[in-house]
């Protein structure tokens, strides 16, 4: 997808550095950056330099490349494979992709190890290109048929950012969106703010801006109202983690979206390739919930009237406050999962009629 014109992905290995877009500095400022070493990756998937399930991903595949060219020894990379898995927990993603490395590079010899962790990366990365645009193929025909009924602008409601900057191009719940703008159907995107880190406002808004589609920002809680004014035609959504029964887990907030379509009778529709479906824990209760560091509430980033950077506290010193970055969205509230082989039902029986 573009910025300013320009197409780029999210993630690259260059002379022997692993590029990319730093989405801390997003919107403000857009910056490349290499990483270097395997500390590098880690500190850039904690930190949340890169963010979303298939990106997390795909930098830890290439993690795995840096520590390879660090010390090529078979005791540092189990140990880079198990600080990558415990760097964030709830992306299912992350485990995949490292599990996914680690078992191709099992028995393989130090001089060919490098080329075949490097060509493993670039396999999941080019794989996740391929399955997120298929995610809009088929999540297209839903757009189109609501365009055909409608004969008006489309409107959706996304959260969060499972755009082109989460995965490394297309995005999930974007990629439909994008595939009907590029088809002539004319949509617009209710932006959910995504509060703390707010990154609909940074990030979804911000590249809907550079594909030029119309989109308006939103505070999460501004959705309800919209649905029962009719100013809603459906709901599309990513996911960090999806059960085999179809239940979701994703950015705290969705659950709420959820059942707001549920009772404004609102389609709601998950986005998703396979990798981000975990078809070992059977109870969303087992799932991790990462509990983030509460100053991501009590503070706030942005820049000044001058462009500056600043960080400001919004609450006052003596307050507690709790972060959960991630909720669960039952299954019985997902109207269908858009993969990369179709739509199925959210259940044990959709999905393993689409995977085997």
């Amino acid at each position: 997808m573009k910025i300013e014109g320009k197409n780029y992905r999210t993630i690259w290995f260059e002379n022997n550095e692993v590029k990319i877009i730093d989405q801390t500095k997003l919107p403000h400022k857009f910056i490349i950056k290499s990483l270097k070493n395997i500390k590098d990756a880690i500190n850039a998937i904690k930190t949340m330099e890169v963010r979303g399930a298939p990106l997390i991903g795909a930098t830890a595949a290439y993690g795995l490349v840096l520590s390879i060219i660090e010390k090529n020894d078979l005791s540092f990379l189990k140990k880079s494979s198990e600080d990558l898995i415990s760097s964030r927990p709830t992306a299912i993603n992350l485990k995949w992709a490292v599990d996914r490395m680690m078992k191709k590079l099992s028995g393989v010899n130090n001089s060919d190890i490098l080329k075949i962790a490097l060509d493993e990366a670039k396999a999941i990365t080019e794989e996740d290109v391929e399955f997120c645009k298929n995610i809009g193929i088929n999540g297209l025909k839903i757009i189109e048929d609501i365009s055909k009924k409608k004969k008006d602008v489309v409107n959706i409601l996304t959260h969060c950012n499972a755009g082109w900057l989460a995965t490394i191009d297309w995005g999930t719940a974007t990629s439909p969106i994008y595939h009907a703008h590029q088809k002539g159907i004319k949509v617009h995107v209710w932006v959910d703010e995504t509060r703390p880190r707010n990154q609909g406002a940074n990030l979804t808004s911000y590249e809907l801006n550079e594909e030029k589609i119309p989109n308006t920002i939103i505070t999460d809680n501004t959705g309800g109202i919209l649905m029962q004014r009719g100013k809603i035609d459906m709901c599309i959504v990513g996911t960090d983690r999806t059960l085999s029964n179809g239940d979701v887990c994703n950015k705290i907030g969705t659950y709420l979206k959820a059942l707001s379509a549920k009772d404004n009778n609102i389609p709601f529709y998950v986005a998703l390739p396979s990798s981000t479906i975990d078809w070992n824990i059977k109870d969303h209760k087992k799932i991790p919930i990462e509990e983030r560091n509460s100053e991501e509430l009590s503070h706030i980033e942005g820049v000044d009237e001058n462009n500056n950077f600043k960080r400001v506290r919004i609450y006052p010193q003596k307050s507690k406050s709790l972060n959960l970055a991630f909720d669960v969205t039952p299954a019985k509230l997902v109207t269908g999962l858009i993969t990369e082989k179709g739509i199925c039902e959210a259940s044990e029986q959709g999905l393993k009629g689409l995977f085997n």
